[in-house]
């Protein structure tokens, strides 16, 4: 690939930096892509985002979108290392299940819970196909940073509000699509792309590659309602408390200090 022919990007509001160009993606080759990127160095490079904390200066300890969750079911959309998992199950979950796309890291989620004395039903899957996740069960389905990674939006939130019970909760949160769309060229922010393109994009990524879309607010809000979903509450704000508290001066605390970098919705099943 050709660096000076395209764009430098964010990934996916970690700071680290790759190179982006916009082409047309079959489902196959973003899947198989994307999962031998994760079953061989994903973790190392992007570095986990899980909660407590949604991403870039947002928390679960700030926002409260959770609550009590104890005595609940709940099933975590790429559940990456465990780690989130682990979050929820000291938390007094009453049953942890997830699914992910990479064998790899599926693998390290059942070791890390179980070196925590925890257990979960994991489940090996892109997460837009059916894999046995029962219907009508969960009290929360969630995702940290990994929900973008779906080829079938629509599919994939139909999915989710399946698993769910009626006035059951689903979280997730992303990069912002205007955080991917904003490039930093000798100390100025400028718009390196459309907000409006949402095509698919190879990303070089520390001699690996990963596939990114890029999806507009409003799609993801669509989606949602046409899956049956009423938005309780999104964040897009940065937490200055979080910022200052830990004396950020990198590139993407500056973002975020003009810009959103990570967004979090709250929606309940109807």
């Amino acid at each position: 690939m050709d660096k000076k022919s395209v764009n430098r990007t964010n990934i996916i509001g970690t700071g680290e930096v790759g190179v982006a160009t916009s082409v047309d993606m079959d489902k196959k080759v973003v899947h198989k892509t994307n999962s031998f990127y994760w079953d061989t160095k994903g973790n190392d490079f992007l570095r986990a985002i899980v909660l407590p904390n949604y991403g870039a200066f947002v928390s679960e300890e700030k926002c409260q979108l959770f609550g009590d969750i104890s005595g609940k079911k709940l099933l975590e959309i790429g559940c990456g290392n465990g780690q989130s998992l682990q979050y929820q199950g000291e938390r007094n979950a009453s049953e942890l299940w997830a699914v992910d796309i990479s064998e790899r890291q599926i693998e390290k989620a059942a070791q890390h819970l179980k070196s925590c004395g925890l257990s979960a039903k994991l489940i090996c899957s892109p997460m837009e196909e059916e894999c046995g996740i029962p219907a009508d069960y969960f009290d929360y389905v969630y995702s940290i940073y990994a929900v973008g990674w779906t080829t079938d939006l629509e599919g994939t939130f139909c999915r989710i509000a399946s698993y769910l019970k009626k006035e059951g909760v689903f979280i997730f949160s992303w990069s912002h699509p205007i955080h991917r769309c904003v490039a930093s060229e000798n100390g100025m922010f400028t718009l390196k792309k459309s907000y409006f393109d949402e095509s698919w994009n190879p990303v070089a990524v520390d001699e690996g590659e990963l596939l990114l879309a890029d999806r507009k607010l409003s799609t993801y809000v669509n989606a949602l309602a046409k899956a049956g979903f009423v938005i309780e509450q999104m964040i897009e704000q940065t937490d200055d408390e979080i910022m200052q508290s830990g004396a950020d001066h990198s590139d993407l605390a500056k973002r975020a200090k003009m810009f959103p970098v990570t967004f979090v919705i709250k929606a309940r099943k109807l």
